[in-house]
């Protein structure tokens, strides 16, 4: 082995060539200036790149954390705690088509956020990317933990040095939905008021800054809709004399309610709002209860990508949600961005927990929606910050 290197554009460039003469290949490897991220974080911003489109490449790279330097990774994200051998699904790094998308940076993103605050307000994958960026600022400093709700699923980090607070706000629906009962049992059916945004998240929206917004998965089951206190319709039901009115309406009204509640919040600071793409799950042979999994090691093409029509439509919604509210909010300050990983992750049927999550609970079934940590939904934080960077560098 020989190791070539040389520096171009502030980024030390490695030629890696393994093996002999007869079987001898080459790895590029990109080993990112931090220094210069740290002191100039808003030089070399391309905000004419698309960072959505691209490809999955090969980087032989350590991961900035790992499931024994990161002591705050949910039991059941815990893919190696669990038994899981592989270790490929780690290294593969975002490619945009037009430029390079930088390694995480600690430094940068809390030099940026300090003294500001950020939540991240959906259902257990919001919470999933929440406790990806807990996990690489952990490197910079030390968060403490200052909230945590009887169920684990509301929560807020402190980072003293920076002044920084992050959240996470359960709102599997991000509007007001209460569970229907049968015979005193809670039957995982809610009542959704789509004309009501859920208070967990409301009331807590005038301190926070930064508000990272996602949901769906909870979408699919049985529904009944109200609006104006009153029975519209259901969705995924079969109910005589009620008026299916089907998922995506009801996703649609959701996500309408809350960027309307952004935009009309009087007391509100100029938020920066970001809309996380739908997340696509990967069961192959079967669904969660009959038998799918998710057992695949590496990425695959965007041509491969399973059920890409479904997913596309999810998204397509939600984008139109939120172009609608950044028409709105433009001339009260607030910002509305998209981070559209739809695609990126469909791309990734590797980086899900299958059999390694932990669920005692559900024992056999894989769960194929969520994201192991380290992995692939690293990628979002890295995604993040670079918009983060847009933003702040727009406005300087």
């Amino acid at each position: 082995m020989f190791i070539n290197q040389a520096m171009f554009g502030g980024e030390k460039i490695a030629a890696v060539q393994l093996g002999g003469a007869s079987k001898s290949r080459t790895i590029i490897v990109q080993e990112y200036n931090q220094a210069n991220i740290v002191t100039r974080p808003y030089e070399n911003v391309s905000r004419s790149c698309n960072l959505f489109k691209g490809q999955w490449i090969p980087d032989r790279r350590d991961t900035l954390y790992t499931n024994f330097s990161c002591t705050t990774i949910p039991y059941r994200r815990n893919c190696f705690f669990h038994g899981r051998k592989d270790k490929d699904f780690l290294h593969w790094r975002w490619k945009p088509e037009q430029c390079e998308l930088p390694r995480f940076s600690s430094k940068t993103f809390l030099s940026i956020v300090q003294g500001k605050t950020m939540a991240f307000i959906g259902d257990s994958i919001a919470r999933n990317q929440m406790d990806s960026l807990l996990c690489l600022l952990s490197t910079e400093e030390t968060p403490k933990e200052v909230y945590k709700d009887a169920e684990d699923r509301s929560m807020t980090w402190e980072f003293p040095k920076h002044n920084f607070s992050l959240m996470a706000l359960w709102s599997q629906f991000l509007v007001t939905a209460t569970e229907t009962m049968f015979n005193g049992s809670a039957t995982g059916s809610f009542d959704l008021h789509l004309d009501k945004v859920d208070q967990n998240w409301s009331e807590k929206i005038t301190f926070i800054d930064y508000a990272i917004f996602s949901d769906v998965q909870w979408f699919f089951r049985q529904h009944y809709l109200y609006e104006g206190s009153n029975l519209i319709g259901c969705i995924l039901c079969q109910v005589p004399n009620m008026t299916d009115l089907g998922l995506n309406f009801a996703i649609k009204r959701a996500f309408q309610a809350a960027f309307k509640q952004i935009n009309e919040c009087k007391n509100c600071k100029n938020i920066f709002t970001v809309l996380r793409t739908f997340s696509p799950s990967h069961f192959e042979n079967g669904t969660w209860n009959t038998g799918g999994g998710c057992n695949r090691t590496r990425p695959v093409k965007i041509e491969d990508v399973i059920g890409r029509d479904s997913n596309w439509e999810l998204r397509k919604i939600q984008v139109e949600e939120i172009e609608t509210a950044r028409e709105k909010g433009e001339y009260l300050g607030n910002r509305f961005e998209i981070l559209d990983i739809t695609e990126i992750m469909g791309m990734r049927p590797d980086g899900h927990p299958g059999l390694y999550g932990g669920n005692t609970w559900m024992t056999g079934y894989s769960d194929c929606i969520h994201w192991c940590l380290p992995g692939p939904i690293d990628v979002w934080n890295e995604l993040l910050l670079e918009m983060i960077k847009r933003q702040t560098f727009s406005l300087n």
